[in-house]
């Protein structure tokens, strides 16, 4: 069934260079979608550099438990992702599918199969029939080049209503390097450490050690400051590639190299890009909600505090009927058990004052904050008085189609 797509969606897409080392291959495999493609395939040049988070769930699936187990190697030849099957909570018969994937996308290459990264995202608890990769695989190593970013992007898609891929520039010395990313999520999006899927890739000469640091410390406020529903994947993987085959880049090794610095800021903000489109194609969502806190008494406090207004059902319905309705955020600051003052706490509804020092404010208009509810992006602003912790997430509304979404996702 087609779904319109986010009326949150960007208004452009970004027209994204090729990445020098890089190269792109999608297929049609059937693993559920009918009549679309479901695989990507990435393929990387000899001495290309991996990176990555993943989820911190308990139950994590087998893509995800594959890719932990080779990341310390640090080097990577290719990276498979398919939609449509999650391969977690599927015992030995997920391990198996990783090894079969991984041993016929190596042959194809030829190289080892632990070259090869994993990710797959989808229904929870089917097996995965990996045997769909085989007629499809050496097919795509022969046709990757280096263009179709979007039709990348639109490979690995589930219940997301557009592709969400970014692009930016820095330069490492006098060269000028090319970071491209993509990502995938839409519903259960709680990241921790990292989203749904992502996957970003660059052309500059990064050792492994330097990017794992990079990559660890730009998820904090980008990805992992993103909540849809509040529940964590057991799929979370962010996966960063870094091919080296930029002309004349000074190889860098250590993440404190202050050559570095222009490079980083525009990592993370591909990073926080990626993570405010997923915010924007919420399931269901109607409206982009950042919510901010200060007058914490640490920012982790604070971060602790705007997850819990954003994860709160009450605060989400209400921002989705256009309600500015702060007893519901008093209630969601209370329950988060970090220090709160009643009586300090004051609310802002996009720019506009409607609770202070534990009460209403006085100067509170209902007819202008109706009339500011209205509109798609909502500032949510909460002063606590305590001290200086300040943090920001960003969430969307729950409407009635995130309840239709997903009562009919898996059949």
């Amino acid at each position: 069934m087609a779904v319109a797509v986010s009326p949150l969606a960007p208004k452009s897409v970004p027209a994204m260079p090729p990445i020098p080392g890089v190269r792109l291959a999608t297929a049609a495999a059937g693993i559920k979608y009918a009549n679309r493609t479901d695989v990507l395939l990435a393929l990387f040049a000899p001495g290309t550099a991996v990176a990555g988070v993943f989820t911190k769930s308990k139950c994590p699936s087998a893509p995800v438990e594959w890719c932990r187990a080779n990341l310390k190697r640090g080097k990577a030849r290719a990276l498979v992702v398919n939609s449509g099957n999650a391969n977690a909570f599927t015992g030995k018969t997920g391990r198996l599918a990783c090894q079969f994937t991984a041993k016929i996308a190596a042959s194809a290459i030829g190289c080892q199969p632990a070259d090869i990264y994993l990710a797959s995202t989808g229904v929870i608890g089917e097996p995965l029939n990996a045997k769909a990769f085989d007629g499809v695989m050496e097919g795509m190593v022969v046709a990757a080049h280096e263009a179709p970013w979007l039709d990348a992007a639109k490979a690995i898609m589930t219940t997301d209503t557009f592709p969400k891929i970014s692009t930016a520039t820095a330069k490492i010395g006098k060269s000028t390097v090319t970071i491209n990313g993509m990502a995938k999520g839409a519903g259960m999006i709680a990241p921790d450490m990292a989203t749904m899927l992502s996957f970003i890739f660059t052309d500059a000469p990064i050792g492994a050690r330097a990017l794992q640091t990079l990559l660890s410390q730009g998820v904090t406020d980008t990805f992992n400051a993103v909540t849809i529903d509040g529940d964590t994947s057991t799929s979370d993987t962010l996966l960063a590639f870094a091919s080296g085959a930029a002309l004349d880049a000074p190889r860098i090794v250590k993440a404190s190299d202050p050559r570095l610095k222009k490079f980083r800021a525009a990592f993370n903000s591909v990073l926080a890009d990626l993570a405010e489109q997923v915010a924007r194609d919420g399931e269901g969502a109607r409206k982009l909600v950042e919510i901010k806190v200060e007058g914490a008494v640490s920012k982790s406090s604070a971060r602790r505090i705007a997850m819990s207004i954003a994860n709160s059902p009450l605060v989400k319905t209400a921002i989705a009927g256009e309600d500015a309705n702060w007893g519901r955020v008093v209630m969601a600051v209370g329950k988060a058990g970090e220090p709160a003052d009643r009586d300090r706490l004051s609310i802002w509804f996009n720019g506009i004052r409607v609770a202070h020092k534990g009460a209403r404010d006085p100067a509170y208009d209902e007819d202008v904050v109706s009339q500011a509810m209205k509109s798609p992006t909502i500032a949510l602003k909460v002063a606590l008085g305590l001290g200086r912790g300040a943090d920001r997430v960003l969430t969307c509304d729950l409407t009635k189609e995130y309840i239709a979404i997903n009562g009919d996702y898996r059949s």
